[in-house]
């Protein structure tokens, strides 16, 4: 598989953020933190909340965040939290904003005790036209860089 690597995230608490950045360090790939416009609250549960509503409402928050030379990359890792079983609205707007055919599109996520949901099927409804590949599902903070590096390895990104 290809090394032209890109690593597309969006973390509201930190966990993503520490998962994309293991996932760099496995692949050679560059980080991009997709940063919304408005950010999200701290709070919790007001978060939750706010992410619930968005969802179920199809809503995609404008990105401050622009991806540069997208074509230069065969392989796009998409992280996000978990939230309410599906990608945080911020991904799904980078997802709908950017096309991703004929690329290799992997998915992962952190959790808090949902696994991965639907992430993986919302992911290959989002991009058709693309090789989607096994999503890497981690609870919390709490990767681990064996852990990514077998999953890269069984996806074929390594």
């Amino acid at each position: 598989m290809s090394k032209n690597i890109l690593i597309v995230y969006y973390s509201h608490s930190g966990n993503t953020r520490k998962l994309a950045k293991l996932i760099a360090e496995e692949t050679c790939g560059k980080l991009c933190e997709l940063v919304p416009e408005k950010a999200y609250p701290d709070d919790y549960s007001t978060v939750v909340e706010q992410a619930k509503k968005e969802i179920q409402a199809g809503f995609k928050p404008e990105l401050k965040t622009k991806v540069q030379d997208l074509a230069a990359y065969d392989t796009v890792l998409v992280g996000s939290p978990n939230w309410w079983s599906t990608i945080a609205p911020p991904v799904a707007a980078f997802m709908e904003s950017y096309d991703l055919s004929g690329k290799n599109v992997v998915p992962f996520c952190t959790h808090g005790g949902g696994g991965s949901g639907h992430i993986e099927a919302i992911v290959k409804k989002l991009c058709p036209d693309s090789a989607v590949l096994s999503v890497l599902s981690v609870y919390d903070d709490t990767a681990k860089a064996s852990q990514v590096e077998a999953w890269l390895k069984k996806t074929g990104v390594k």
